[in-house]
């Protein structure tokens, strides 16, 4: 068993499916395209609308057609275009730090046997205490630890960006700007590998001993 395939059945009660509520599946799906837009506007503005490339092709198109623009301009007229895209990735980050905040709060009201604090911890006695179920066990702690790491690595992305979006309001504290926008950076990096072990993992296990992982999420699962 891959470690890296998430399971959809309980460690408790292998013959048991595991259900998902519908506030989870609803915030799991919600931040998927949030994550992917504020991913897309990243992407765009390092390839697409990169100041630079950008402006020299806007440069190179209007003197084409007759016009004469200076560096200068065609340099303003990217930066604007880029400064959108950036805007967006903002609004994006806003929804982002609105759904963390609905997750750690929606961990409070999970029926007993869905929260994740819950789930972890029975993971980690079943392994190391009880040793019931041990490779099952394994294989849910080593998951949900990953899952952990993600939620940290979010709310550190919140954090970050809530700093960048506000830095004049934090202007005393403007001299850790850089060091704050490489932790943010370097977050989204480490995300985008989870986003790939989280993808082949469900892919894996679609076609393995867990396949219809993707449907529970959408229906809530059990039997």
């Amino acid at each position: 068993m891959s470690v890296i395939e998430p399971v959809k059945r309980n460690i408790d009660n292998p013959y048991q499916i595991k259900t998902y509520s519908s506030s989870l599946r609803l915030w799991h799906w919600l931040n998927a395209i949030v994550i992917t837009g504020s991913l897309l506007t990243v992407l765009i503005n390092s390839t697409i609308l990169d100041d630079r490339s950008s402006a020299a092709f806007m440069k190179d198109e209007l003197q084409k057609a007759g016009s004469v623009v200076t560096d200068k301009q065609a340099g303003s007229v990217a930066h604007a275009m880029s400064d959108n895209v950036w805007g967006i990735h903002i609004y994006f980050g806003y929804a982002l730090v609105t759904l963390l905040v609905f997750r750690l709060v929606l961990e409070f009201f999970q029926l007993a046997d869905q929260k994740f604090i819950r789930k972890i911890k029975g993971a980690y006695k079943d392994y190391y205490i009880i040793k019931k179920q041990r490779e099952l066990a394994r294989h849910e702690l080593v998951v949900k630890t990953i899952y952990a790491i993600f939620y940290l690595l979010l709310i550190i992305m919140a954090i970050t960006g809530l700093f960048l979006a506000f830095e004049d309001f934090f202007a005393p504290y403007k001299s850790i700007r850089h060091s704050v926008k490489d932790i943010h950076g370097f977050c989204m990096y480490i995300i985008l590998g989870f986003i790939a072990i989280h993808l082949a993992g469900v892919y894996l296990a679609e076609r393995k001993d867990s396949k219809g992982i993707v449907s529970d999420m959408i229906n809530g699962g059990g039997e």
